[in-house]
């Protein structure tokens, strides 16, 4: 009887684990397709509220790491100054992985259709849930 009651019990676990990591993914994929409709909005502004707003926020691009929220939207208005530039954003994701309690990272590819021509890339987001919500902690884009 012991033994019945442990299996129901590891059961239910495991299932609660289980819908608590469809949950927080769910909700890093909509921090990311609401990301994709501010850019493609040319809205840079909005595309960075998916970014923790911190100066420890590490941005690690072409130029090397950018240190801060401020400072990465900064680069981002210079790099990307008009809807000629942002053209278009999808996102492919291609892992979404548990690091640890409320710690995810994503592996992906982006791709930007664009008058001044297209780009495309891959990229490795760490995402934390910090006050209730899914915030990119650190970004490693190429």
């Amino acid at each position: 009887m012991k033994e019945l009651l442990l299996f129901f019990c590891l059961i239910i676990t495991l299932n609660t684990v289980s819908q608590t990591e469809a949950a927080d993914r769910e909700a890093i994929l909509s921090v990311l397709k609401t990301q994709e409709n501010a850019w493609n909005q040319n809205d840079l502004d909005g595309f960075m509220q998916g970014y923790w707003k911190s100066d420890s926020l590490k941005f690690y691009g072409s130029k090397g790491v950018t240190k801060g929220w401020q400072k990465t939207l900064d680069n981002y208005k210079t790099r990307y100054p008009s809807k000629e530039y942002t053209g278009t954003l999808n996102f492919t994701i291609d892992a979404i992985t548990k690091i640890e309690e409320n710690s995810y990272y994503v592996m992906g590819q982006f791709h930007l259709v664009r008058d001044v021509g297209n780009a495309n890339g891959v990229f490795l987001i760490i995402f934390r849930k910090i006050e209730g919500e899914w915030k990119i902690i650190a970004d490693l884009s190429c």
